[in-house]
């Protein structure tokens, strides 16, 4: 049964090994909890974890210790088939690349995600739903445009659409500015801030880059398997 909660995600004393190295622990009892509709970003220096620590939050990878908590739901013990359809019903991904199918158009890459549900939504109305949001990102006029007929920041605008198809209530970008210009990097974060408070999801990315992180007005730190608040 789900645990009465506000929060959309919790690590309890999450810690993380590899069979290879068990005596580094890349995260140490960690703990978080991410409330409804909050956004932050988490930053460190290569190697120290952001990505494992991502793909904790969103169940691509399981904690070596600990419990992994998504919108009252412990993932502990579940079958993978379970945990695949919490991830593709509350969360939705944005990465350093893109990932587009290329022989699909953007509209038909956005709409991927909806395949992987349990209860396929209606698909007229999930067409409508994606073009509102193409809208929204600026690409209204390009739903028929291939991967390769788009620039960087359209590819990542189109991924990022894509991310938000299944109305999650949990939003992960790891890097997702990585392959881009400045200008087009602060557009994308700005973008991102955008979408959270409009979207009601909790939003948080992983980034290298300390003053794009600082424009979500939230920065922790991961360090020494621990997060802590940026000074």
């Amino acid at each position: 049964m789900p645990e009465e909660t506000n929060s959309i995600l919790e690590l309890r004393g999450v810690t993380k090994w590899y069979e290879s190295a068990p005596e580094r622990r890349i995260l140490d009892g960690l703990d978080l909890v991410v409330g409804a509709g909050e956004r932050f970003a988490i930053v460190g220096p290569s190697g120290c974890g952001k990505s494992t620590l991502l793909n904790l939050l969103g169940t691509l990878d399981a904690p070596s210790e600990g419990c992994v908590i998504v919108d009252g739901i412990d993932t502990a013990g579940l079958s993978e088939d379970a945990v695949a359809r919490i991830r593709s019903e509350k969360i939705g991904f944005i990465f350093q690349m893109h990932h587009l199918l290329p022989q699909c158009t953007a509209l038909e890459n956005a709409l991927v995600p909806t395949l992987a549900l349990a209860k396929r939504p209606n698909p007229t109305e999930a067409a409508d739903r994606a073009k509102r949001l193409f809208d929204r990102v600026g690409l209204g006029d390009k739903l028929d445009r291939l991967p390769s007929q788009l620039s960087g920041g359209e590819r990542q605008r189109v991924a990022i659409v894509r991310s938000l198809i299944n109305s999650p209530r949990l939003l992960l970008a790891d890097e997702p500015t990585g392959a881009l210009d400045e200008d087009n990097a602060k557009r994308l974060m700005e973008l991102l801030a955008e979408l959270n408070e409009s979207e009601g999801l909790a939003l948080i990315v992983v980034t290298h880059d300390r003053a794009l992180a600082a424009t979500l007005g939230s920065v922790r730190v991961l360090h020494r398997g621990k997060l802590e608040t940026a000074s």
